[in-house]
């Protein structure tokens, strides 16, 4: 899992990461937008999943822990 924070100042994204809890995995910071197009993206929160073949899929909204393992576990069995 890696988080793609974007549209808002640094100091504003590591607090998001501090206050969530989210800070056990990697996160990057798309100033341009770049990552967020690519994987067609246009507001958070966001979930892309990609598979071990290449294949994606995109979640718009945010997802619970139960949502993720079943997305992932998903991936796992394709």
């Amino acid at each position: 899992m890696i988080g793609v924070a974007g549209r808002d100042e640094l100091s504003a994204i590591n607090t998001f990461i501090e206050d969530r809890g989210v800070g056990g995995f990697p996160h990057i910071v798309d100033e341009s937008g770049d990552v967020w197009s690519s994987f067609d993206v246009r507001s958070q929160p966001a979930f892309v999943f990609i598979n071990d073949d290449g294949t994606i899929a995109g979640d718009a909204g945010s997802l619970g822990p139960t949502a993720i393992a079943s997305r992932v576990e998903d991936l796992i069995a394709s």
